[in-house]
């Protein structure tokens, strides 16, 4: 009787685990039966805005999805993220996430209202960026040596702009206030087309922006760039120097853009994902676009990606612990 009842058990598992394959199979096969909706936890015009149309009006071509980009920015990112991360875990709404949500939000906020692994689902580390310093046109400084003196000298201090608090932009300047003795002040903007709407204006005088963005700004003739955040220069401004040319050594910040899908998506319907997306962020033309926008392809797939998350976590909050950053509730 035992035996039997142990018999039926097994049997009963086996068939509720088969009919579960089956149906994520089924799911992946029927997949996408309507337009998937992509959250960018950021306004439109910043980075990554730029990458998240660009893969999406690929894979649209490439495969007739429609993929609607919802953009919803707020909380240094945490208002999209968490709109993704409790949404239903079928396929149709995506988050794409990068360092700042991801990596850097988990010490900066204390009351984090997502958790960046359990949460969610990797698809693909799509596309990595370095920052530069950009000023105003009516900064007299070409070097970071001159900045720094000019910065030292004014009377009412200097502020800075970046695209938003706990971000990379943001941290890039505490570290070269560290590093280079300066008491910059912080100025946060709702991400990056206002900011750099202000220092072409001359409203504040420097901004921590992506390379990409920098590359934008210098046809306007208002701005200048002063240096890049990379180890090495940036093939995209070969002429301009990183703060490690010029003698500070921990001023280097890269970063990522990579999309989710929230836990528990079934996993055919998560690697269609990662096989569209991968082929779209490998194509020539997303290539393209991506470099002339300062963003460098990457395509690494989950456990790479989580790898790096780990990392970055750990680097991010040794960074906010060097600078004496208090995190926010």
């Amino acid at each position: 009787m035992r035996t039997s009842s142990h018999g039926s058990i097994h049997r009963r598992a086996a068939l509720g685990l088969a009919l579960l394959l089956a149906s994520g199979i089924a799911a992946a096969q029927a997949y996408p039966a309507r337009p998937i909706k992509l959250i960018v936890p950021f306004p439109p015009g910043g980075g990554t805005d730029i990458i998240a149309r660009e893969v999406a009006n690929k894979v649209a071509t490439s495969e007739g999805w429609t993929i609607v980009i919802d953009n919803k920015p707020g909380s240094g990112g945490n208002i999209g993220v968490d709109a993704a991360a409790k949404a239903s875990p079928d396929g149709y709404t995506l988050v794409l996430g990068q360092t700042s949500n991801l990596a850097i939000n988990p010490s900066l906020y204390t009351k984090l209202p997502y958790d960046p692994v359990k949460d969610f689902q990797p698809i693909i580390n799509a596309a990595r960026f370095e920052l530069a310093l950009v000023v105003h046109k009516d900064v007299p400084a070409n070097t970071v040596a001159e900045f720094i003196a000019w910065a030292r000298k004014q009377p009412d201090g200097v502020s800075f702009a970046s695209y938003g608090a706990g971000t990379p932009s943001h941290f890039l300047g505490e570290m070269l206030n560290r590093s280079a003795g300066l008491s910059m002040v912080h100025v946060p903007y709702r991400g990056s087309t206002p900011a750099r709407q202000d220092v072409m204006g001359g409203i504040v005088p420097a901004y921590f922006d992506t390379v990409g963005g920098a590359l934008q700004l210098l046809p306007s003739g208002r701005v200048k760039v002063i240096a890049t955040s990379g180890e090495k220069r940036s093939p995209l401004m070969p002429a301009v120097p990183t703060f490690v040319e010029a003698g500070l050594k921990d001023v280097v910040a890269t970063a990522w853009f990579a999309y989710y899908a929230p836990a528990k998506t079934p996993k055919p319907v998560v690697d269609q994902l990662r096989a569209e997306f991968t082929r779209a962020v490998n194509s020539r033309e997303v290539r393209q676009q991506l470099l002339q926008n300062g963003m460098y392809p990457v395509g690494d797939g989950p456990e790479a990606l989580l790898k790096t998350m780990r990392e970055d976590t750990a680097r991010w909050a040794a960074i906010m612990k060097a600078v004496n950053f208090q995190a926010n509730d």
